[in-house]
């Protein structure tokens, strides 16, 4: 079994994999703090909930950017699962060519999310990945990662809208009943919701312009589904987008030995 694992600034993604089947997986709150065996007992648990053995995990694959946390699952991995942890990286084979003009500024999920969406979609293509910030991730037709943008997330813009004002209150990011807000909570809402689907249509727009209508649009993330259904312009909400690419980041890894 391959076990991945994505780590982000607000979860933890985490699959298990028979051959390319995801048998089970969790999103879990990211904690800075956690040590090697807080993360070890953690895994058990799940394992033992799932009626899954964690001897029977023979690889571990993670793209992380959170640092602090990267050296508590190297030793998690080697005291519980027995094995090396191997991180996603700039030196990484993931199939694109990577024309970023810094590459290692890359993060790694944006790469494991770019590698997934080419091989399972094709290019040109863009990811928006719904996260803390909200990733949009561009692929052109011959598999170069051109690149992107990085946008506030819906956390984010929820907080930042609570904390900088006196009156206004901690809303539920979700689809309003109407556009037209007739109360404060309502108004919020609308501005949010449809405030970030517009945000991600315009900016898919320009995208479209640049690299041609067929270009593929797909979403993941946490809130993606909520998204998804209003956009005018996203075409598949591909919620195991990243763990997919980690798993086939794996594969490619044995055939450069």
């Amino acid at each position: 079994m391959l076990l991945a694992l994505d780590a982000g600034n607000s979860n933890v993604t985490i699959g298990v994999f028979e051959g390319e089947r995801i048998v089970t997986k969790w999103r879990l709150r990211t904690d800075r703090d956690q040590t090697a065996d807080e993360w070890g007992i953690l895994m058990r648990n799940l394992f033992s909930l799932e009626r899954l053995n964690l001897a029977q995990v023979d690889g571990f694959i993670v793209s992380s950017v959170v640092p602090i946390i990267d050296a508590p699952l190297k030793a998690m991995a080697l005291r519980y699962f027995n094995t090396k942890a191997f991180f996603v990286g700039p030196s990484t084979e993931t199939g694109l060519d990577n024309l970023y003009d810094s590459p290692r500024e890359v993060g790694a999920d944006r790469m494991v999310n770019a590698s997934a969406a080419f091989h399972k979609y094709g290019g040109p293509c863009v990811v928006v990945d719904l996260g803390t910030s909200i990733n949009f991730d561009v692929v052109s037709e011959q598999g170069e990662f051109l690149g992107g943008m990085i946008c506030p997330g819906i956390g984010m813009a929820i907080t930042g809208l609570f904390s900088k004002t006196a009156r206004l209150p901690m809303v539920e990011f979700r689809e309003p009943e109407k556009v037209i807000g007739t109360n404060t909570v309502g108004s919020i809402q609308s501005g949010l919701y449809y405030g970030i689907v517009s945000m991600i249509d315009g900016l898919l727009e320009r995208v479209i312009a640049e690299l041609g209508p067929h270009t593929k649009r797909i979403a993941t993330g946490g809130q993606a589904s909520l998204i998804v259904a209003t956009s005018k312009y996203i075409q598949h909400l591909d919620e195991d987008l990243t763990l997919d690419g980690l798993r086939l980041i794996w594969e490619r890894r044995p055939k450069l030995k």
